[in-house]
């Protein structure tokens, strides 16, 4: 029985949201990347839009220059900026774009609306809740009931990654067969992984973790 195609995805070309837009791709009708100026933008949006092409599935990029105007985060202010270790380490903190998903998801929203649409797919997941606030449970919550309140085709969210780990998700990833070379994660931004922040670090523990041999390309620096 084939799916109705009556959803968005936020689709920023990483792990997760490639992940996500593989495994749901029967339902997505729109894939939805922003260019918010953080530093590995220019790195993530390539496979976002190279993934949604392969599966049919048109693909928008949104700019919302006025977050690296005014917004204060370490994501934003250039690869010497970001903080190497550990994801969950407090100096990771401050990576945070403040309310970065809740202003993708209302535009996402809106969009989804436009177009005749129904769910907006998001790819948060359960190591993100250390240190994002916009990425627990209860802030999906409170946004699906706002988003579904605030617009007549009672828009919903589906963060199905919500409560699971990354290694969960690239055990998903295995089973669908994909190559976690063409995706991106490194918060530096530069030509390849830097291996070293606490989006690398958790890459190679994800990948590790689900038995997948990493082919990334890492930084031979230091």
């Amino acid at each position: 029985m084939t799916k109705m195609k009556d959803s968005v995805i936020i689709v920023s070309g990483g792990m997760d949201s490639i992940t996500l837009l593989h495994e749901r791709h029967e339902e997505i009708a729109l894939g939805i990347s922003f260019d918010y100026g953080s530093n590995h933008n220019s790195r993530e949006i390539p496979f976002a839009r190279m993934h949604c092409q392969r599966l049919g599935i048109k693909h928008i990029v949104i700019p919302l220059d006025f977050m690296s105007v005014y917004f204060r985060s370490s994501l934003l202010d250039g690869a010497d900026a970001i903080p190497e270790g550990h994801y969950e380490d407090a100096n990771m903190k401050s990576t945070v774009v403040p309310f970065r998903n809740g202003i993708m998801l209302s535009i996402a929203c809106g969009i989804a609306e436009s177009n005749g649409l129904s769910r907006v797919f998001i790819a948060n997941h359960g190591g993100d809740h250390a240190i994002y606030p916009d990425c627990r449970s209860e802030f999906i919550k409170a946004m699906d009931a706002a988003m579904s309140a605030g617009t007549y085709a009672h828009i919903n969210i589906e963060a199905p990654y919500t409560e699971i780990t990354k290694t969960d998700i690239a055990l998903i990833g295995k089973a669908i067969g994909l190559d976690y070379t063409e995706t991106w994660s490194c918060y530096k931004g530069g030509n390849v992984h830097c291996g070293k922040c606490g989006t690398c670090i958790e890459r190679q523990e994800a990948l590790r973790n689900a038995g997948i041999e990493d082919k990334t390309e890492y930084s031979n620096e230091g």
